[in-house]
């Protein structure tokens, strides 16, 4: 029996449910989702555990499909990925089978694509790819291998933070290491095909290549706001020694640029040979763009809200009230007012008479009045403060030469009183030290 038989015949005995009915006790639907030939998607609500969920269940007749349904939904129910849903549970009722899984509320891309028709921001688009291929190399690297198989943007949603999320795993296929596990690599409940590869097509099985072919059309979809042709159409051409009807995304919407344009176009490879051969070597493909996009300088066409690149961004830009001045970022000169440039300096002419006291304290009182009238005037005034300055020159070998005068006179009469004590039988107390001999600097 054919999928199209087989088709007609689920979509025959389908019994959609409505709001308000309730799965296991458990699960109160809350809404349809989404329906299809094959199966249908619910919103609902987890009771015991008071989450919501998304409730997929399949239509398959066959007992051999139903059988592989079970099989891949232990298999999911082991994954771990942000970019991946989690499966929570699987259960049959009245001849039905059902798959729990975590609930991703929001638009789908195709639903936005739909409101917003035209190409995303290359970066955004770039940042989605990277995710994605983070979640097909962590299903493709595993024991047992899994193949999403119907990547397209219909089943990628945005999260509440802004995240991506690969849903819909209904297509997917898992392959053992050893080759020996009962799960077909073959097509069971069909293809997307303006995002599948030409060996999905043809059903001649699948593999990681067959998810970065898929992969590759959503991103030229998003990129260009044109979806790519089928493959099968493609192939048909080039079989015809026609041209190939795919044209280059950077000749659609020329912001994209020759280098990401090439990643796409070797990533759309008709052959799987010619495709990436990995997971990650397309995610490496797209990270050595954003480091040359790091590096060269964006022109004016290119910074735009809606395709400058991520790196280029002032963080500032979308919110002037913090964006500071040009003048904040640079130190200002420091200026010295009038009054406190006086202040310094009769603190320093009063540190220079404690260290030495040899001048009277008339002088000092004189040098730090003298000093603060040649700062007021050398402010005030610049010709008086050069004259005031040429006297001082003028005047200062004199004044150097007053505390050795000083000092001489002061040995010599220090000297003299002690011959007149030697000279003298009597003994008395030395005299008390005056205050002036007290702070005056011992002679050298």
């Amino acid at each position: 029996m054919n999928q199209s038989v087989l088709a007609a015949v689920a979509s025959k005995h389908a019994h959609f449910f409505a709001a308000g009915e309730k799965l296991q006790d458990r699960y109160l639907v809350i809404r349809q989702l989404g329906a299809g030939g094959m199966g249908a998607v619910y919103e609902a609500v987890d009771e015991r555990l008071e989450v919501t969920v998304a409730i997929k269940e399949t239509f398959a007749v066959d007992a051999r499909l139903r059988r592989q349904f079970e099989q891949e939904a232990r298999l999911l129910a082991q994954l771990s990925h942000p970019a991946l849903p989690r499966v929570s549970d699987y259960f049959t009722e009245d001849g039905r089978a059902f798959l729990v899984m975590q609930f991703i509320g929001g638009d789908d891309l195709a639903q936005i694509i739909a409101q917003q028709p035209g190409p995303f921001p290359r970066a955004q688009v770039i940042a989605w790819a990277d995710q994605l291929l983070d979640a097909l190399i962590y299903l493709h690297t595993r024991e047992r291998q899994i193949i999403h198989r119907d990547i397209k943007p219909h089943n990628l949603k945005l999260t509440a933070n802004g995240q991506i999320a690969l849903l819909d795993f209904g297509l997917a296929k898992a392959h053992a290491s050893d080759q020996t596990t009962t799960f077909s690599s073959h097509s069971v409940f069909g293809y997307t095909r303006r995002y599948s590869p030409l060996e999905q097509i043809q059903d001649q099985g699948t593999s990681p290549q067959s998810d970065i072919y898929a992969l590759g059309a959503t991103l030229y979809h998003l990129l260009t706001g044109v979806k790519p042709p089928d493959a099968l159409a493609r192939a048909a051409a080039l079989a015809d020694s026609k041209p190939d009807p795919l044209a280059t995304a950077h000749e659609l919407h020329p912001v994209i640029g020759r280098e990401l344009s090439s990643v796409i176009d070797k990533a759309l490879a008709l052959k799987p040979s010619g495709r990436f051969q990995s997971a990650s070597e397309f995610r490496e493909a797209l990270r050595l763009i954003g480091r040359h996009e790091s590096r060269r300088p964006v022109t004016s066409t290119e910074y735009s809200d809606a395709t400058r690149s991520v790196s280029s961004i002032d963080p500032f830009d979308s919110y002037a009230i913090l964006k500071p001045a040009e003048t904040v970022w640079t130190s200002p000169r420091r200026s010295w007012p009038l009054g406190v440039a006086v202040a310094i300096v009769a603190v320093m002419v009063v540190a220079i008479s404690a260290a030495f006291p040899v001048w009277s304290g008339s002088q000092s009182i004189n040098s730090v009045a003298d000093s603060a009238r040649t700062a007021t005037v050398k402010s005030s005034n610049p010709a008086a403060a050069h004259e005031s300055n040429s006297e001082r020159v003028r005047g200062s070998s004199s004044a150097s030469m007053a505390p050795v005068v000083e000092r001489d006179r002061t040995r010599a009469t220090e000297k003299q009183k002690r011959q007149n004590r030697h000279t003298t039988n009597t003994p008395s107390d030395p005299p008390a030290p005056s205050l002036k001999n007290a702070l005056r600097v011992p002679a050298q």
